[in-house]
């Protein structure tokens, strides 16, 4: 058998925040018992209508972050389950999964790490924290393209920033107080960036600049219940598996103020013989820089009914 013949070993990926749009997930509720489900059970441990939210905005209620964060992991586990209930018994289980930031807790509900309705309460804190966060130490966040991660690293250090996101090997995104930044996206361009690109965000995610809410977040992770993960989920701040409980629960600590090392936890998918990587979320996203990272690997994003019904599982 050929390897282009070998059957797939699956790796599920989760987005986080920039992949919410109104009007996801809502053909999902109609025609979907099961993301049906999903949708009230976010409404009832929110006690908000988030499903409306979603549904039908407006777009500035969705785009504030402490809707952002439960609405993108709610329709995320919503694709999950209604793909699930239309491949029944043949639902295939993943190698290992993974999320960018914010995907990481949909990743841990996914790998029975915590519950879902702990899960959406946990996110909605969490973005509450990042926006309080960010209010006390305001900052942004920047996009460099076509420079390698170590002539990055040395233009963060040079204009006082950190490495926020290494996505792939030519596009990595740096975090920080808002006038360093600018130094950065400087001295970027200098050194031969093909785009320089500010990121629609409101704070500095990923950077020291979190640390207000990284203290906050330690007494919600701490009010819910942690489980061993039923199959390895790959941690944005190392690159590597987590296999228990108390692994998850130090990743949820330390990673609003870590880099994300997507770029690296995708190789170590693929060298662990992942070669179909399925993103669940409204945006192709993570299969983009999965297709980036690796041209080799397959890549597929489900977002709809459509799409759930169109991937297989020969």
């Amino acid at each position: 058998m050929t390897s282009i013949e070998r059957a797939p070993m699956y790796s599920f990926i989760f987005p986080g925040q920039g992949a919410q749009k109104v009007g996801m997930g809502q053909a999902l509720y109609e025609t979907s018992p099961a993301a049906r489900s999903v949708f009230e059970e976010a409404d009832d441990s929110l006690g908000v209508n988030l499903s409306q939210v979603m549904f039908e905005g407006p777009t500035e209620t969705l785009q504030d972050t402490a809707y952002t964060q439960p609405a993108i992991m709610t329709v995320s586990i919503a694709i999950w389950r209604a793909w699930q209930e239309f491949l029944g018994a043949s639902a295939p289980q993943p190698m290992a999964v993974a999320g960018h930031s914010l995907g990481e807790y949909t990743s841990m509900v996914v790998g029975g790490v915590m519950d879902f309705s702990d899960g959406v309460r946990l996110v909605r804190e969490r973005g509450r924290l990042m926006h309080e966060a960010s209010e006390a130490r305001p900052g942004s966040m920047a996009a460099i393209i076509g420079l390698d991660e170590i002539v990055v690293a040395q233009v963060a250090q040079d204009a006082g920033v950190e490495l926020a996101n290494i996505n792939s090997d030519d596009q990595i995104v740096i975090s920080g107080d808002k006038m360093a930044l600018a130094r950065a996206m400087d001295l970027a361009s200098a050194r031969g960036a093909k785009k320089v690109v500010p990121l629609a965000v409101s704070g500095a995610f990923h950077s020291r600049l979190m640390e207000l809410a990284q203290e906050g977040l330690t007494d919600a992770i701490d009010g819910i219940t942690l489980r061993d993960p039923r199959f390895p989920v790959v941690a944005n701040s190392t690159g590597a598996p987590i296999t228990n409980a108390e692994q998850a629960r130090q990743e949820l600590l330390t990673g609003l103020c870590n880099c994300v090392l997507w770029k690296h936890s995708v190789q170590l998918m693929i060298n662990s013989g992942a070669n179909r990587f399925v993103e669940f979320g409204p945006a192709r996203v993570l299969s983009s820089l999965v297709r980036r990272i690796d041209p080799g690997v397959e890549a597929l994003t489900l977002s709809d009914p459509d799409s759930i019904r169109k991937v297989t599982t020969e």
